[in-house]
């Protein structure tokens, strides 16, 4: 099996090299650019299993530079920002993102993450990036985005709320990627309605969501084996998901 290349894109030349060498510890490969031309100067010559891109990139924009690699790239891109707001997480999956780390983070939660966006068979691009484009199956279970419907290995439409369905957009979108209540409730915009929700509040609206599409997909909702329970973290969708264009 091959290492691993990673290329960490930072204007912040402690930050790279602490990043870079955290990483290399951990047994992968690590290249480093400081902006957009250095980013295209290491795609162009040669295999790069994942980028680690910082949004604020001087006077370049790091979900300007993810918007595009995604015109002509498949590499996943993890985007690591000081930002952490609703709506800049959200820019961040529209444009493609697999995933959106707040600095300051837990460097060994950065190293789940970036182990768990490699561990994909078949990388997809953010839910938000691919949503209506793509038939999802996972399981026996397919999910048409095109035609927004659930088959059931047994052929038969499930019907799912527009918020169960939105949440299974979530989980698929991000298999084998613990995601916190919080992550999951940015995405959903839990707080469509404009009200400030504690984060406890929004906990429980999402644990109630979560149950409530146990209850169509699982087996056996009470041991769901699909889209599980994360200990400290809050849940992951432990099934593969293979992703073809609709």
């Amino acid at each position: 099996m091959s290492i691993p290349r990673l290329l960490v894109v930072d204007d912040d030349a402690e930050m790279r090299r602490m990043m870079t060498e955290f990483l290399r510890k951990k047994g992968f490969m690590v290249m480093t650019a400081a902006n957009r031309a250095q980013i295209v100067s290491h795609l162009d010559q040669g295999r790069i299993d994942l980028i680690l891109l910082d949004v604020m990139l001087g006077d370049e924009s790091g979900v300007e530079i993810c918007a595009e690699l995604r015109l002509e790239r498949d590499v996943p891109i993890i985007l690591v920002s000081a930002l952490s707001a609703d709506h800049q997480r959200m820019q961040g999956y529209e444009v493609g993102a697999d995933d959106y780390i707040a600095k300051p983070f837990n460097p060994d939660l950065l190293l789940a993450r970036v182990r768990a966006v490699l561990r994909r068979g078949r990388r997809s691009a953010s839910l938000a990036y691919r949503r209506n484009t793509s038939i999802y199956s996972f399981g026996g279970w397919t999910y048409d985005g095109k035609k927004d419907i659930v088959l059931a290995p047994d052929g038969f439409q499930v019907a799912l709320s527009k918020r169960e369905t939105s949440l299974l957009k979530v989980v698929l979108a991000n298999p084998h990627i613990p995601l916190t209540r919080e992550e999951i409730a940015d995405t959903l915009d839990v707080n469509h309605d404009g009200a400030t929700q504690s984060e406890a509040a929004t906990g429980r609206a999402i644990d109630v969501l979560v149950g409530r599409l146990r209850s169509k997909i699982e087996r056996n909702p009470k041991e769901p084996e699909m889209l599980r329970t994360e200990r400290g973290t809050g849940y992951v969708f432990a099934v593969d998901v293979v992703v073809k264009d609709g």
